[in-house]
């Protein structure tokens, strides 16, 4: 992979965003989803402010900084391996619930991220035999100009297989269209965060 960016410290994801790009603004709101999604990150609140399900970067500071869109019905009596320093709560685990577009609602007990051990998800779009159209020095300056974009919702870009990759929360196929309608198609990949319990 190369030319991974972070910006999850910087955002918090609410229900409706935009990607500004210096052609335009690419307007979607953040889609609610009608199954249940299960995210692994990390989760954090302070000083009794909300709980916070941080899916992109976090500030590697004691106790630890992140930002991202709130759990309800979080409890942290309920989980095991978390900590606490200055006022901070925080640990890592893969969250499971319903999402409405802002918020995940927490519908089965936490799994510490240490004891969670998933399949990888296969990606078909990194398959060598099948690249992306995008030429590597173009995706490397778009992928900068998204994350310079004011109102840019992305966690996480990276280039590779002629794609320009971007993590965001979650995308029911809505932010994939509109980005394929702005640059064409086999430019820019989308990935979720948050993915359906049973894929």
């Amino acid at each position: 992979m190369k030319g991974r960016l972070s910006l999850g410290v910087l955002l918090v994801l609410t229900g409706c965003g935009a990607v500004s790009t210096p052609g335009g603004t690419v307007d979607e709101p953040q889609p609610a989803a009608s199954e249940e999604l299960i995210g692994q990150g990390t989760v954090l609140s302070k000083d009794g402010g909300p709980t916070l399900f941080c899916l992109g970067g976090v500030m590697e500071s004691y106790p630890p900084q992140c930002s991202g869109p709130e759990l309800i019905g979080w409890d942290w009596s309920a989980v095991e391996q978390s900590q606490s320093a200055s006022g901070v709560t925080w640990g890592t685990y893969a969250v499971q619930g319903t999402w409405d577009g802002s918020a995940l609602t927490v519908t089965q007990p936490p799994i510490p991220l240490s004891l969670y051990d998933p399949p990888a998800p296969v990606d078909p779009r990194t398959d060598k035999e099948s690249p992306g159209v995008g030429d590597e020095a173009d995706l490397v300056r778009l992928q900068e100009e998204l994350f310079m974009a004011k109102d840019a919702e992305l966690l996480t870009a990276w280039v590779e297989n002629g794609y320009l990759f971007v993590t965001v929360v979650y995308d029911d196929g809505a932010l994939q269209d509109a980005y394929d309608a702005k640059y064409g198609q086999n430019i820019i990949a989308v990935q979720s965060a948050l993915l359906p319990v049973n894929s």
